[in-house]
């Protein structure tokens, strides 16, 4: 038990484990702005999910092909494209504000994460985030559609940049890496469209209008 706390209290306090009293601190005020920002379930979990992503490159198995070994597939890019998606459910709670949100989120990848990869991750968001922000904000598409545009968009964006940034662009990488992000983005656009078949979600943009 005392060594599953110890575990918790290094993933937490990544850097070092005197800062958790810092650390928990700094939740509890980005919780704290991100609820008074509007966000809710999605705000939190899209702040949490971009320091997470970042970390978790620094651990995580390269997944080599068995029948192409030089095309590297990493499993975090399925999550890094969830948070494409993840932002859009979050927009719809925070409206324009969601940017803020990602700045926040960001500014934790520089604890959490290599400086080299935050920065990049940081370089990746700032672009790519505004393009998936701008679809997302000024059509019509009901909301299934938009998720899965706006990740067609800016999934590719996003890893060049990122990639480029960290030292890891390579065209095995980024293939592998798009896939990945697109295939986490392909199953919530479905899923969005059943609850919109049923009844689930009415989509509305940021002015408040149905989509077509």
């Amino acid at each position: 038990m005392n060594a599953f706390i110890t575990e918790i209290i290094n993933a937490l306090a990544y850097r070092d484990p005197a800062d958790l009293p810092f650390v928990l601190l700094g939740y509890v005020i980005t919780a704290g702005v991100i609820w008074k920002l509007g966000g809710r379930t999605w705000g939190l979990i899209y702040v949490a999910l971009i320091p997470f992503v970042n970390w978790s490159f620094g651990w995580a198995p390269q997944w080599q092909l068995p029948f192409a070994p030089e095309f590297g597939f990493n499993p975090v890019t399925v999550v890094t494209g969830l948070i494409l998606v993840v932002r859009d459910f979050a927009q719809r709670e925070m409206q324009h504000k969601v940017l803020i949100a990602m700045a926040i989120g960001v500014g934790w990848s520089f604890y959490y994460a290599n400086p080299q990869i935050a920065i990049a991750s940081a370089a990746a968001f700032a672009i790519a985030e505004l393009v998936d922000w701008i679809l997302f904000t000024f059509t019509r598409y009901r909301l299934s559609t938009r998720v899965l545009l706006s990740s067609l968009l800016a999934a590719p964006l996003d890893t060049t940049i990122f990639l480029y940034g960290a030292g890891f662009l390579t065209f095995p990488n980024w293939l592998m890496s798009v896939i990945g992000k697109l295939s986490g983005a392909v199953v919530v656009s479905l899923a969005v469209r059943r609850g919109e078949r049923e009844g689930r979600f009415e989509s509305k943009n940021i002015a408040g209008e149905k989509e077509d």
